[in-house]
């Protein structure tokens, strides 16, 4: 939580609550369903929350805002970051059951109400969305051709619609399909931590 609070000293007490609960929550969930490795989960904080939260160093997302988070997993990016936006909806759709069930489960015994969890695939959702966010579900040229009619057209934000997603690793060939318009920036711009060294926030436009 130390690491939260620096990056993020706006957050209020309420918030901070919230960003507190999950530490116990994902250990006890983690025990009966495996959404994080055993050897990752004591590096919660680091490695899954604020890395979720790096989205909103790029972008701090307007009230009224949709966000798709697509293959959440346990709920990661889109938790923490419902808890950060509490006047944009979020919904997490992920094709295995036993995940979304995590995710519903902390939602609500942290009482968010902005956050949707659903056990639904990408190309099954039918929504329309500002932004979809994702941590490296899949190469980025097939996570575009999934999404691409969930993007709504209408605008709000200060960046125009599209996909927002987090990876790591040499990502050259995946995002030359789109070189002239996408924009890739590495974490450690805004985190100091050695793990965020060579892990990326991709945007987008679509």
């Amino acid at each position: 939580m130390k690491l939260i609070e620096k990056y993020f000293p706006e957050l209020s007490d309420g918030q901070l609550e919230q960003l507190a609960a999950l530490d116990t929550l994902y250990h006890e969930w983690n025990e009966k369903i495996n959404v994080i490795s055993r050897r990752d989960i004591d590096n919660l904080y680091e490695h899954h929350v604020l890395h979720s939260m790096a989205i909103a160093k790029l972008l701090h997302f307007k009230p009224g805002t949709h966000i798709l988070d697509f293959g959440t997993g346990g709920g990661f990016p889109g938790v923490p970051l419902a808890i950060l936006f509490p006047e944009c909806q979020f919904t997490l759709i992920d094709g295995t059951g036993k995940k979304i069930r995590v995710a519903t489960e902390v939602n609500q015994a942290i009482g968010l109400q902005n956050c949707t969890p659903v056990w639904r695939r990408g190309e099954e959702e039918k929504g329309k969305y500002d932004f979809v966010v994702s941590r490296a579900v899949m190469p980025l040229p097939d996570l575009a051709r999934i999404v691409k009619k969930n993007i709504a057209h209408e605008q709000r934000n200060a960046l125009p619609n599209g996909i927002i997603c987090l990876k790591g690793g040499d990502l050259q060939e995946e995002i030359r399909p789109f070189k002239n318009i996408v924009q890739t920036t590495e974490l450690s711009t805004w985190f100091t931590e050695e793990w965020f060294k060579q892990k990326y926030c991709i945007y987008l436009p679509m």
